[in-house]
């Protein structure tokens, strides 16, 4: 490993890193100029690493101050579904024994949730008290949309039961472990537009959970159904599902236009429709949603220094305007759909190698760094110029600006340009 005086902040030095993708992070990384370690046991100063390498070599690398990795050691216990659940249920309990039932309702931003075969008996009991209700099963390890599908009665999953290695009394045969689904209240009212079903893609940096540090990205986007929204056909996938994956099959798919909205287009069509007011209630509900999911497992996940985590959030908005937290990617896709599509990771994936400041330009108090918004530092963090960058006088204070106008190369070039100056004085 390279010795500790060679990388003094501010000093120049070649950043040698590893990346397990080819992808857009892998076209960034060598954009900035940096030197592509490719062997096995080379060394590295940064490493954008998959899960399964975090879960095979983490805990046997030795890391020495400098070096940086983009997953933290049980990232897990926000991106399993079942484990999300289990811990924002937790966080709810907390807050309704400290603070009452009305501020604990504030986390009622997910919808009810089972594992499956642990909780088995309870979702029956669940599903028996409202008949007529739509349910969704989810893997709890897989992404993409696979695996998923809805159902109304409880003999739709009976098949999916029987050939799984569990029983209603509990005894198990010798065949494999069953693989552990959750099972969710459909929301069977999304807000529609053009009559499809879409969800939103935010994009969330943790630099460090204790104390909790979070960056929020200006940019993302809508993921829009193929096909026209109805409840008549919960089998059909092009209709429930807006992954990428999923509707890229779709036979009248076009790969030029794809099925997304930026989120500015997404904002700008909801102000039109329901007026600043509803908005900001709306974005400032995702606000919490990102802050409360984070909250749920600071105290148990393993904060290091040499870690960050870059998180994709999938929220989803009712028809009343109410933001529902789907899931959260540790490992959200990098893979570009389209040219727009390329260009917003590649600008994204840039301003979080920024934050993490590898080449140490940054002085550690900057509140907005290219796209990146800080939204809290171990508290809430505010606007202290309310006509700042992007956004004519917002009715709010909290720093966050989530489908504004993302004009990031104007902030990195004025930021550069101050650090410059500080540092020849």
């Amino acid at each position: 490993m390279y010795n500790r005086s060679r990388i003094n902040k501010g000093e120049n030095r070649v950043i040698r890193f590893k990346c397990t993708l080819q992808n857009t992070i892998a076209d960034v990384l060598r954009s900035r100029g940096w030197q592509e370690v490719k062997e096995e046991s080379g060394d590295w100063d940064f490493y954008w690493a998959d899960v399964g390498w975090m879960r095979e070599v983490f805990d046997h690398c030795y890391m020495e101050e400098h070096m940086r990795l983009n997953h933290f050691r049980n990232h897990y216990e926000l991106t399993r579904k079942n484990l999300m659940a289990k811990n924002l249920k937790r966080l709810r309990k907390q807050i309704e024994r400290e603070s009452g039932k009305i501020e604990a309702a504030k986390c009622d931003f997910f919808p009810t949730t089972f594992e499956l075969p642990a909780d088995y008996h309870i979702f029956v009991e669940e599903f028996k008290r409202s008949p007529n209700s739509t349910w969704i099963m989810k893997p709890i390890a897989k992404s993409q949309g696979k695996g998923i599908f809805l159902f109304r009665k409880l003999k739709d999953i009976m098949e999916w039961k029987k050939e799984d290695s569990w029983k209603i009394d509990g005894t198990k045969d010798d065949r494999e472990p069953v693989e552990n689904y959750v099972v969710q209240r459909y929301i069977d009212n999304p807000y529609l537009i053009g009559g499809r079903k879409f969800d939103i893609r935010c994009y969330v940096l943790v630099t460090s959970y204790i104390p909790l540090k979070v960056w929020l990205y200006r940019s993302g986007f809508g993921r829009m159904s193929n096909t026209r929204y109805s409840l008549d056909s919960i089998e059909d996938t092009y209709v429930h599902l807006t992954n990428v994956a999923i509707q890229k099959t779709a036979p009248d798919y076009d790969p030029e236009k794809g099925c997304k909205w930026s989120l500015i287009q997404l904002r700008m069509y909801l102000l039109a429709k329901h007026g600043p007011e509803a908005v900001e209630t709306l974005f400032r509900g995702m606000d919490d949603i990102f802050i409360k999911s984070l909250q749920s497992t600071q105290k148990i996940m393993i904060n290091d220094k040499h870690c960050f985590e870059l998180y994709g959030y999938d929220i989803l908005i009712d028809e009343t305007l109410k933001p529902w937290l789907l899931e959260i990617n540790a490992s959200p896709s990098l893979t570009a759909s389209n040219q727009q599509d390329y260009d917003l990771k590649f600008k994204l994936l840039h301003d979080v190698l920024t934050i993490i400041d590898m080449e140490g330009k940054l002085t550690g108090k900057e509140k907005r760094v290219g796209g990146f918004d800080l939204m809290w530092n171990d508290g809430p963090v505010h606007c202290e110029d309310l006509s700042m960058e992007g956004a004519a006088n917002p009715p709010y204070t909290t720093n966050t600006m989530l489908g504004c106008y993302n004009n990031r190369e104007e902030n990195l070039k004025k930021m550069m340009r101050s650090h410059g100056a500080s540092n020849k004085s």
